[in-house]
């Protein structure tokens, strides 16, 4: 009967021994170790979403103390953390294996302060000049890096049948930090929280008072505390040590570019319908006080995530990345019916259902495309490198579905650019969001055909 060491082999904060799908090892004392990693992430990577996003609730907020920028120039702002952060993530997708999990989470949950502080301090001045503002909106998208490295992180720590589960938990509850921030900011922006040394109060058009600082402000002392949660707490794993050109073979693997199609599609549309949703609602629907409501589409999509990985694991992740495209393709059937009534009672709440519906559409699909890529990767490298013994072979699968997750996370992150330039780009040009709309449906449509060809039709390439 096979045992197990009754505690990893370590240095320091270094795990010379790791051996997740050993279940025996797993048993002994993997499986605390992963957990620990798991919970000290999922907070790390909570406050990750919230900064990054934090630009969808106070775009909604300048106008009213006294920013003149019209709706074109604020979807801008609300974009361009989507933009920024997209193009951080292709590099975040390969620094875990080059400086380690514990390192690269701490700094990069550091970071976040630097846009947190400058959005405080900004927002104060009305006079403060629009690019200082671009600036802001860009050094958010360092939030968004952080999604890429984390995952492929947790990825390295879970043996293959609790990939699935793991990594919907530290996605879903991290994704959950937008929902929490849309939550969260319109509330503390009614009050002086950090008193005299928050800053004095912004005087509304109607006459209140605000404390917009406090959209930045509010997460300086958690992300503090975060961060020196990652350096005491975190582990590095030595087997996951690896440098840019091993991990670059994923770009030769054609199922590496297919799973970021399918991932733009899922979480491309999560984090793009969360930056632009806010705004959207209150432009076409402006008689309905919507700001208190929108956090909840982020949440339902976070929650489906976190709750939803299971399902994948026991279906398939590409039976159920198909019906989940076919859902969300009437959903943003039926936005756009309730668009073309928006001026019937009711209308708006019918829009938000539709909305409502589509959240959690795409995080079932976030946990079903990641579950699909180590299942993939291990099906490929098989066929595409048979000679390698079975230890080697674990380790080169490993390698190469935590830096497809990382880099397919970074590829999806452009939704939160496009999804709300087009909003804005289709109201400028148009006077409404439907051709943006429809041309999300194509791009939907698109992913069903893709996911039945590949992955679920009888004789798939690669079943999964």
């Amino acid at each position: 009967m096979a045992t197990a060491e009754p505690v990893s082999v370590r240095r320091g904060h270094t795990l010379t021994d790791w051996r997740p799908d050993d279940p025996a090892f797993w048993d002994a004392t993997g499986r605390k170790i992963a957990s620990k990693n798991l919970w000290i992430s999922i907070p790390c990577l909570l406050l990750a979403f919230s900064v990054w996003l934090v630009w969808s609730v106070v775009v909604a907020e300048l106008p009213s103390i006294g920013f003149t920028y019209n709706t074109d120039q604020l979807f801008w702002l609300a974009a361009l953390p989507g933009l920024s952060g997209a193009t951080l993530r292709i590099f975040y997708s390969f620094m875990v294996p080059v400086f380690g999990g514990r390192l690269w989470t701490t700094l990069t949950t550091a970071s976040l302060i630097i846009p947190a502080v400058g959005i405080g301090y900004a927002v104060q001045n009305p006079d403060t000049p629009y690019s200082v503002f671009l600036v802001l909106a860009l050094l958010c998208g360092l939030g968004g890096g952080n999604f890429a490295s984390s995952m492929a992180n947790i990825n390295f720590f879970y043996p293959k049948s609790a990939k699935g589960h793991a990594l919907a938990l530290n996605a879903g509850l991290g994704n959950a930090g937008v929902s929490v921030m849309q939550f969260v900011v319109p509330l503390v922006v009614t009050a002086s929280v950090f008193g005299v040394i928050g800053g004095e109060p912004q005087v509304t058009t109607e006459g209140g008072r605000m404390w917009l600082q406090n959209a930045g402000f509010i997460w300086v002392p958690f992300l503090i505390i975060t961060a020196l949660l990652a350096w005491f707490g975190m582990d590095n794993i030595a087997s996951a040590k690896a440098s840019f050109r091993d991990q670059s073979i994923i770009f030769k693997r054609s199922h590496n570019w297919i799973m970021c199609v399918l991932y733009t599609g899922t979480f491309g549309s999560f984090i793009g319908y969360s930056a632009g949703f806010p705004l959207l609602a209150l432009t076409e629907f402006p008689e309905v006080h919507s700001l208190q409501f929108v956090f909840l589409g982020p949440l339902i999509g976070a929650l489906s995530r976190a709750a939803t990985g299971w399902v994948s694991d026991k279906f398939g992740g590409g039976r159920v990345t198909f019906w989940t495209f076919i859902v969300m393709i009437l959903a943003v059937g039926g936005v756009l019916f309730f668009l073309s009534i928006k001026d019937t009672p009711g209308a708006f709440w019918g829009f938000f259902a539709m909305f409502m519906i589509l959240f959690f559409a795409t995080g079932v699909g976030n946990a079903s495309t990641f579950q699909m890529i180590p299942s993939i990767m291990r099906q490929q490298v098989k066929r595409l490198m048979p000679g390698l013994d079975d230890t080697t072979f674990v380790r080169q699968a490993e390698l190469e579905s935590g830096a497809i997750i990382a880099f397919t996370s970074a590829i999806a992150a452009y939704g939160a650019f496009f999804i709300p330039k087009a909003y804005g780009s289709s109201i400028a040009y148009t006077g409404g969001p439907e051709i943006a709309l429809w041309g999300f449906m194509v791009f939907y449509a698109l992913c069903v055909v893709v996911t039945w060809f590949f992955y679920t039709r009888r004789n798939a390439p690669v079943p999964c």
